[in-house]
């Protein structure tokens, strides 16, 4: 029998794409699902796509895969992959390797990336991005773990991957956990892109009054400027489309309440442990809790007062919105790259930057026109520790600044909220101050807990016995 070159455990609407992805290519796979129904489905409906072997038990699925076998785990993130490992792991032999294709947390594949290497087993954390027709027609691919590893099956994932200018979006990341790691801050930078439109779609709808169709034609014509991506893309095409039972627009039909995964919290949260000032990420996480109080909002609403300004029809706004939201997403992914610099510091990673803003040009979520920008600033200058002070970007962001100015303005006048917005604008000019208030923060820190303080005109950590004599006290030098 001939042996499939890889194998698919886990048959859900993700990995049963990847696995046609990999067959379409002329490669044979191997497939697997622990609900055999599945797997009989799979390949009703899609076994006359490629050379499939269908696999009854992880024994079998085992056994058709050639060695050094490489089967990719499409299984739900958490708990499920390490039952999906306990099954698969003693059926498997020295060199072979394992793939977690899924939204996996970081820190749970270093864990599994050791303890598989201790039994002579590679592991792969890779990031997978772009949604089921990505993961079918050629998604964004984030591999970390075993260089070696990814050596051996770098053939089949830059085959699968998205094709940018004809360079696969797919890239070894780093050691252990840096593949998902990598995925996680996109999603995070996706979170914030998100709410950036969202807030930016309010505040039309709210200060100019415009509806889901005018809005429509304003989207489509920003896509074809420095705003060209793929979410300004489909948010426009979300908000032309027309309900077929009411002739209204579908998203006025939608009830405002905003799910999420948790790949965004984990970024906020990892931000958070390194000490990253992630605010538009972590904004944009808290909007969607805030949206989740849906019932309690209804009751606000109908008790809270709000200011009464009127709507405003000012000249230009909707050219400064584009503009806030253009500098507010440069603000987001500065964010976000900060934060994987700092990573890479903490847990020994090698990140190449620009190698990560040319795989997320295509096939992911987050592609857009503007990560040639990054990926060139990076290649310019690999260790230039904030995205914001690239030329082109403090430029771009600096001419910005006083329609991002305005919106935010505005937006406070009118009691339209713009956490994502502002919080940007409010990160742009804390960075951006050579000082800033933290002294009196020290000062009342060593006052209530004698903390020290650092002084601007001698070095040393000093206390001052603030209730008492007002004596300083050099106590460290």
């Amino acid at each position: 029998m001939t042996r499939a070159r890889f194998g698919v455990m886990g048959l859900a609407v993700m990995g049963a794409n990847l696995a046609r992805n990999v067959a379409s290519h002329g490669l044979p796979v191997a497939v697997y699902n622990r609900t055999a129904a599945r797997t009989e489905k799979f390949m009703a409906e899609h076994g006359g796509e490629g050379d499939f072997t269908p696999a009854h038990s992880v024994a079998e699925l085992v056994a058709a895969v050639e060695k050094p076998r490489a089967i990719l785990v499409m299984v739900k993130a958490g708990p499920p992959v390490d039952e999906a490992i306990q099954e698969i792991a003693p059926h498997l032999e020295k060199g072979d390797i394992l793939i977690d294709g899924g939204n996996s947390f970081f820190g749970d594949t270093r864990r599994r990336c050791a303890e598989l290497e201790a039994r002579g087993l590679s592991f792969l954390g890779s990031g997978v991005s772009g949604g089921e027709e990505a993961a079918l027609k050629g998604p964004s691919i984030m591999p970390g773990g075993s260089e070696a590893a990814y050596r051996q099956v770098e053939d089949v994932l830059t085959t699968i991957a998205a094709k940018f200018d004809g360079a696969p979006c797919c890239t070894f990341i780093g050691a252990d956990g840096a593949g998902h790691y990598v995925k996680m801050v996109h999603n995070g930078i996706e979170y914030a892109d998100i709410q950036l439109i969202a807030e930016s779609y309010d505040f039309l709808q709210q200060a100019l009054g415009l509806g889901a169709t005018e809005q429509a034609a304003i989207f489509q014509e920003w896509n074809r400027g420095d705003l060209d991506s793929y979410l300004i893309q489909i948010t426009a095409e979300v908000l032309a489309k027309q309900d077929a039972a009411t002739g209204k627009p579908l998203v006025d039909l939608i009830r405002d309440e905003a799910a999420q995964k948790g790949t965004g919290k984990w970024t906020s949260q990892s931000a958070l442990d390194l000490g990253i000032p992630l605010t538009a990420i972590t904004e944009a996480v808290f909007a969607r809790f805030l949206s989740a109080q849906k019932e309690e909002r209804v009751n606000a609403s109908r008790q809270l007062r709000g200011p009464r300004g009127s709507r405003n029809r000012e000249e230009g706004l909707v050219d400064a919105v584009r503009d806030a939201l253009y500098a507010s997403k440069v603000v987001a992914y500065a964010q976000g790259y900060e934060q994987m610099t700092a990573a890479a510091a903490e847990y020994g990673w090698k990140l190449d930057l620009g190698a990560i803003s040319s795989i997320w040009r295509a096939g992911c979520i987050i592609r857009a026109r503007f990560l040639d920008r990054i990926k060139d600033a990076y290649g310019e200058h690999p260790d230039l520790p904030n995205l914001l002070l690239a030329p082109y970007f403090r430029d771009a962001v600096g001419s910005a600044q006083d329609a991002w100015r305005r919106v935010v303005s505005l937006s406070v006048e009118l009691g339209v909220p713009v956490p994502a917005f502002s919080s940007a604008l409010a990160y742009y000019d804390g960075y951006r101050r050579e000082r800033t208030p933290a002294n009196l923060i020290q000062g009342l820190r060593d006052y209530f807990g004698a903390h020290t303080y650092g002084r601007v005109d001698r070095p040393g950590a000093f206390h001052t016995r603030w209730a008492q004599d007002g004596s300083e006290i050099l106590v460290e030098d």
